[in-house]
């Protein structure tokens, strides 16, 4: 088949109704060859919403959520190379009726009116009408019934008009319905649920309203009396002082004590009449009579703010007090009240700026209430100065400027100026120029500042009251460089190996090294010689510089001083001290060489002193060495002996001595050996028995026999003490019993070790004796205990 123009399948009716909220589909459906495309487009020219979905493949225009601006005439148009065809489809909005303005329950008294609004939307304009009871009414047949615009009145309501109401509105795409119902009361005047307040008080002079709400359907006519008198009301004259309001309400004005006294209000209509009663008492006005005032008090001091008041003497007046229009807590530790009668002062404690203020004191009573201000200025060191900049620096001044801050009421005096680096510990007081800064002035020159350090400035205000709070630090600034003035602290040195003069000192701190490149200058010459060799170490951190000669004699004496340099060129040196050069080991062995055996585990090493030799000081210590392990014990300082422990019984050590110095060691003494006794007992002292008689405690316990490679048991330590005490008393003995003499009312802790040759053996278990009271008193009494000790000795191997 050939090519040709697309034929449109598809005709739409005159218009397509599409309901409000509802989704819309319209579909176009065409042949041609090619296959044509299909589009939509609204013919109006306005463009498809954000929510419209064209599927142009198979030619569906999809709305959703249709709405009264989405109606109009849709085209479809069809198209490919040999033509193009359109068709037209008109969407119609349409919406059923919705209400938005619904008529409630009312209840009306008899002879009132009612208005009933009945609002609804919809797609034709919705048309409104009435139903009473489930019957159609309001028909405009009564004038005094209404319908417009869906809205119901009527007017002049009787009993008759009472009924359940139904308001209808709609089109021809449906209806929607709102019930309402409608009371009608008619009743006599009833003060039962509001009767008359029985007291109503008023100060003289004042205004007063007395309520008259009786229950009555409908509203009839209110009356006032006084007494036996009806009251007469003036609305039209300006100067009347009584009269009754619209809702039947008494108002009374610029009361005086002859108004007091009993009034009656009388309501009525057309079923009946009724009466309320209650008594007005003319009370005499609350006045304050402590005047208004401006006080000033000073920082820290305390002050009462007065406020005294006349009243009526039936009335009892409640004060309170404003800061500022804030109501004071009292208990906070700075307000406190001052009882007094017909007064209501309140002390302030310990006044700081932020309490200055308005002060109100209102006092209030059942019938009137007054208040009255009191302005406190407080006068206080001044707040911190504000804006402190550094102007100009050099290495040692620096120019400020600031601006004032508040005076607090006392003109500022004078001002002080603090600095900060980060080597201070916080805050300093700086020199200045002039000396002492008046409270005109607002620059100053700081002085005596160390050059290549970061500052910070800040600045204080005085008055004749103190001194306030600091300003906030200006900006950090570094003072310029200059030649370095503190030298090394502490120079001093020796040691090191052969040939080598160490020389040591104390860095310069970093805040008084004056500048970058900070380094030292070292500089040296044996003791009487004329000409220094000088050496330079370019790290302000190193502490320390080694000369190595192998001409250098040991232990020779040296002048050494170190000096300072930077950017800007050298400092001083400081003073010469003398430093030895290196030490030369000893050269010769220890002598006399002794060694014996103290214990199983001691033994005791001794020697004769290595003489001075030229280079190489006096020995100050020596090594003592045991084969096994290689072990070291090292003595300092000139001694003759040491004690070496930790040892084995029974076995033989071969021992020799060596000197050392800071130079190393020397060579080692002829080997001694020696031999440490047997280990002390193992066993410990069993079947320890205990009694107690006439404040002593006796202990007895079985004989502890050595084994066969332990030393002999030449006696026993008996070590007791207080159960409290830390540190025990000892008691030897070399018998199997001991007797003690201490006060039996405290409790004990007592153990006991066997001693032979090889040192002491193990205790036996720790003994509890307990506190014995009034013992004494007891005659021939006698406590035994007893214990059974089992140990297993370990395997001997």
């Amino acid at each position: 088949m050939g090519e040709y123009e697309p034929k449109i399948e598809v005709q739409f009716p005159e218009a397509v109704p599409a309901a409000k909220g509802s989704t819309v589909k319209l579909e176009c459906f065409a042949l041609g060859n090619p296959v044509p495309s299909i589009t939509w487009r609204r013919t109006d020219g306005v463009p498809f919403a954000r929510k419209v979905d064209v599927r142009k493949t198979i030619g569906v225009l999809e709305i959703p959520y249709f709405q009264q601006e989405d109606a109009g005439m849709y085209e479809c148009v069809a198209e490919n190379s040999k033509g193009r065809n359109t068709v037209k489809g008109k969407l119609q909005f349409y919406a059923p009726p919705q209400l938005i303005e619904n008529p409630q329950d009312v209840q009306k008294a008899i002879d009132e009116s009612l208005v009933w609004e009945c609002k609804a939307t919809g797609k034709p304009k919705p048309m409104y009408r009435w139903m009473k009871n489930g019957q159609v009414c309001c028909l405009l047949t009564q004038e005094r019934i209404q319908v417009v615009n869906g809205a119901l009145s009527i007017t002049q309501l009787t009993m008759a008009d009472v009924g359940m109401y139904q308001c209808v509105a709609g089109n021809k795409h449906g209806q929607v319905y709102s019930n309402a119902e409608l009371r009608v009361v008619a009743v006599a005047p009833d003060f039962s649920q509001n009767l008359l307040k029985t007291h109503t008080m008023v100060r003289e002079g004042g205004d007063v309203l007395i309520e008259c709400r009786p229950k009555m359907s409908p509203r009839g006519k209110i009356s006032w009396r006084k007494g036996n008198e009806n009251l007469l009301t003036c609305f039209l004259v300006p100067s009347c002082r009584i009269s009754i309001l619209d809702n039947g309400s008494l108002r009374l004005t610029n009361a005086t004590k002859s108004d007091a006294g009993i009034y009656t209000c009388i309501a009525g209509n057309q079923f009946g009449t009724a009466s309320s009663a209650g008594s007005l008492l003319v009370k005499e006005p609350t006045i304050i009579t402590t005047p208004p005032a401006t006080l000033d008090i000073t920082v820290g001091e305390s002050i009462v703010l007065p406020c005294q008041v006349t009243h009526d003497p039936s009335l009892e007046p409640k004060f309170t007090w404003f800061f500022n229009e804030q109501l004071i807590h009292f208990g906070n530790h700075v307000f406190f009240t001052v009882p007094q009668h017909s007064a209501g002062d309140i002390m302030i404690r310990n006044i700081q700026l932020r309490h200055a203020g308005k002060y109100t004191c209102a006092v209030q009573t059942k019938v009137d209430s007054s208040s009255i201000a009191t302005d406190l200025i407080v006068r206080g060191p001044p707040g911190p100065p504000t804006s402190v900049h550094v102007e100009e620096i050099s290495d040692t001044t620096a120019s400020l400027s600031w601006r004032p801050g508040p005076d607090n009421h006392s003109p500022i005096t004078a001002y002080t100026i603090q600095a900060r680096t980060p080597f201070s510990l916080g805050w300093q007081a700086v020199s200045t120029v002039p000396e002492v800064v008046g409270g005109r002035r607002l620059t100053a020159t700081v002085t005596d500042l160390s050059p290549w350090v970061e500052y910070e400035f800040r600045v204080l205000a005085s008055n004749t009251i103190g001194t306030g709070e600091p300003s906030r630090p200006s900006r950090q600034a570094r003072t310029k460089e200059s030649l370095p003035k503190v030298t090394p602290a502490n120079v001093s040195g020796g040691g090191g190996s052969r040939s080598e003069l160490v020389i040591t000192w104390e860095p310069v701190p970093e805040e008084l090294q004056n500048g970058g490149g900070f380094g030292y200058v070292v500089a040296f010459r044996p003791y009487n010689a004329t000409g220094w060799m000088q050496a330079a170490v370019p790290s302000a951190e190193v502490s320390r510089y080694v000369f190595k000669n192998d001409t250098i004699q040991p232990f020779t004496p040296f002048q050494v001083k170190v000096g300072v340099y930077n950017n800007k060129g050298e400092g001083p040196f400081g003073p010469a001290v003398t430093v030895y050069s290196a030490e030369e080991e000893p050269g010769s062995a220890p002598s006399r060489i002794h060694a014996s055996s103290l214990s199983a585990s001691d033994v005791e090493v001794t020697w004769r002193v290595l003489p001075w030799i030229t280079g190489r000081r006096p020995d100050q210590s020596k090594r003592v060495e045991k084969e096994e392990m290689a072990s070291v014990l090292r003595t300092v300082g000139n001694r003759t002996s040491a004690v070496i422990q930790g040892l084995r019984g029974s076995t033989t050590y071969s021992v020799t001595v060596r000197a050392y110095n800071t130079a190393g060691t020397g060579p080692p003494s002829n080997v001694v050996n020696v031999t440490t006794k047997k280990p002390p007992p193992s066993q410990p002292p069993v079947k320890v028995m205990w009694n107690t008689s006439n404040s002593k405690i006796i202990l007895n316990w079985e004989q502890v026999k050595a084994l066969e490679n332990e030393s002999e048991v030449t006696g026993y330590k008996v070590l007791y003490k207080r159960n409290r005490s830390s540190q025990p008393r000892v008691m030897e003995t070399n018998t199997t019993s001991v007797e003690l003499s201490l006060p039996t009312d405290e409790e004990y802790i007592i153990q006991i070790k066997p001693i032979g040759e090889g040192g002491e053996g193990n205790s036996s278990r720790q003994i509890t004796i307990p506190r014995i009271s009034g013992l004494d008193n007891l005659s021939y009494s006698k406590l035994i205990w007893t214990m059974h000790v089992l140990f297993i000795l370990p395997p001997q191997g």
